[in-house]
């Protein structure tokens, strides 16, 4: 068998079988045409099933929210439309679209362009054997040419929707000095809410001066792997300090935050195992968990109850399980209950990771994250995880825990492993920054004091600030993605600096921008700025409505 057959044989056998109407032979929907009406009625008995009602009751135009699913049926709706249509979806899928008609009309519309998915599709004859070669004057330009890919002509749709808004794209901007609370663009200087910097450690001159040190000491790369070309001192420095900041055992440094998650979830777990992980979780906990190879299930955002009844009932399955949540969400500014999340994974013998992008340094009196917030023990979290071009002002990523992992993750993960080295001034930025902290706790709690600040004066003039609580990150949620755009541009043009976020990284209708709290902003700069932003809006509201980019409702 040829390697073309032996993968439509692995994907046919693995997708769900259907009857179709004009033969008793199996086929795939898929590949069958499915189309809005097929996937709406699948919806419809799928949810009155669930429900106990009859198909009658349920209307395709109601909101799907209306008919109040518990979090596991929800979970379990969302799994099995994947297996009926043979693909990966987006957890929050289900409730991104308003209603079932819309969802199904959605979704056919993949269905009728699988090349627009990415996914591989390989057509066979009746006998198996692969179709015949098609002449090269016949391969259509949008597999051989990047700028006839559909994405990219989606892409490009989108951006002229901006363009034509009239007033600049808020993208790439380009930054003239050191962005803290304040930045400068085209020579202009803006209150700026579009930086990590959240200790204002970046542009410390402690900081800096420790960076330019490395430099004289180690020159301005590794050079190659730490493992092929030795250690430098302040690697090893950088990775103990982190250790015991977080109050475990060992440390890994990587060269980048997204890299980490992806090699380190994707090394440690695979077939056999399950990988179950909040629905908002970031793109690097995804790509990790599809390279992984394991089974992987999102379970409802925050939802350690639904957590905990989904592994009552599939645990047995798996040999490891991970259970993966964020320590402050980035789009939504919110925190997860740790300690029922660690009494789950303790109940049913799986492993922790806690990714701590945007609440290291940020969370708790000292800045040592949510561990501290919630006063557990370090060690009940198996894998910590951070990045360090947030609240330490360097890059690349960082996995904390027990001295058995952090070895075998040094000796074994392709992205340490076959990766250079962290550089010298980004590790020695990064310790600079820990050992500031250490001296300066004070700088937490000026953060604390300035976001809640902003939080509780966006809430008093009406604005919708979402879940956030306790964390640096306040969204101002507007609904409309183009409505988010031109009011981050009309901000732009009134002295204030913060980026837009719409669908697909948030659910239709949740768009929103997003204001990154530093402690170096001013109680008078966060005054100005909640002002400006209500008043703004207000008008934006008062206008004829703005479609939504690509006409998503």
């Amino acid at each position: 068998m040829n390697l073309l057959n032996q993968l439509w044989s692995q994907e046919d056998s693995q997708l769900p079988r259907t009857v179709s109407p004009e033969s008793d032979r199996p086929v795939n929907p898929a590949q069958s045409g499915a189309n809005a009406r097929v996937i709406e009625s699948w919806l419809v008995e799928q949810l009155a099933r669930r429900l106990e009602l009859s198909a009658d009751r349920i209307d395709v135009h109601k909101p799907l929210t209306d008919y109040n699913l518990n979090s596991l049926e929800a979970i379990n709706l969302s799994g099995d439309l994947e297996s009926f249509l043979g693909r990966r979806l987006s957890p929050t899928l289900l409730w991104d679209y308003p209603n079932i008609e819309a969802l199904a009309t959605h979704l056919a519309n993949e269905i009728d362009n699988p090349h627009s998915l990415g996914e591989l599709h390989v057509e066979a004859l009746p006998n198996g054997s692969p179709t015949s070669p098609t002449p090269s004057d016949e391969i259509s330009p949008d597999y051989y040419r990047f700028d006839r890919f559909p994405e990219y002509q989606k892409l490009s749709q989108q951006l002229l929707q901006i363009e034509a808004l009239g007033l600049g794209s808020p993208f790439f901007s380009v930054h003239e000095r050191i962005a803290n609370d304040t930045t400068t663009i085209d020579g202009r200087e803006l209150i700026n809410y579009s930086s990590y910097n959240y200790l204002g450690m970046c542009g410390d001159p402690a900081v800096s001066e420790a960076t330019k040190a490395a430099i004289d000491r180690y020159g301005t790369s590794a050079s190659a792997s730490r493992v092929a070309s030795g250690e430098r001192v302040i690697h090893l420095e950088l990775e103990r300090e982190l250790a015991a900041f977080i109050g475990v055992d060992d440390c890994i440094v990587y060269v980048g935050g997204h890299a980490t998650n992806v090699t380190t979830i994707a090394h440690l777990f695979g077939e056999g195992d399950l990988i179950v992980h909040d629905a908002l979780s970031h793109n690097s906990i995804l790509q990790g968990c599809e390279l992984s190879g394991a089974r992987i299930i999102a379970f409802p955002h925050n939802d350690w109850q639904a957590l905990d009844t989904l592994l009552q009932q599939r645990r047995h399955q798996f040999r490891r399980v991970l259970i993966a949540i964020e320590g402050v969400y980035s789009a939504d500014g919110d925190i997860p209950n740790l300690p029922e999340f660690v009494a789950v994974k303790k109940r049913h013998k799986a492993f922790l990771m806690v990714d701590e992008a945007h609440s290291i340094g940020v969370l708790g009196t000292h800045g040592r994250g949510i561990g501290e917030y919630f006063g557990i023990d370090p060690h009940d979290v198996d894998l910590w995880m951070g990045t360090l071009s947030k609240s330490f002002a360097s890059c690349g990523g960082y996995i904390a825990g027990c001295k058995a992992v952090v070895k075998y993750l040094k000796y074994t993960a392709p992205g340490f492993v076959y990766s250079v080295g962290m550089s010298p001034p980004n590790t020695a930025a990064a310790l600079a920054s820990i050992r500031v902290l250490r001296e300066e706790p004070h700088r937490v709690g000026r953060l604390h004091d300035r976001a809640t600040l902003f939080r509780q004066l966006a809430r008093d003039r009406g604005l919708d600030t979402g879940t956030s609580e306790n964390s640096s990150v306040v969204p101002i949620v507007v609904g409309n993605s183009l409505m988010s755009v031109k009011l981050s541009q009309v901000l732009f043009h009134r002295g204030i600096n913060v980026g837009p976020m719409f669908y697909p990284a948030v659910p239709h209708n949740a768009a929103r921008l997003r204001f990154f709290i530093s402690c170096t902003h001013t109680e008078a700069q966060i005054r100005e700025t909640v002002a400006i932003v209500a008043e703004e809006l207000a008008k934006l509201k008062q206008e004829t409505s703005l479609p939504e980019l690509n006409g998503h409702g």
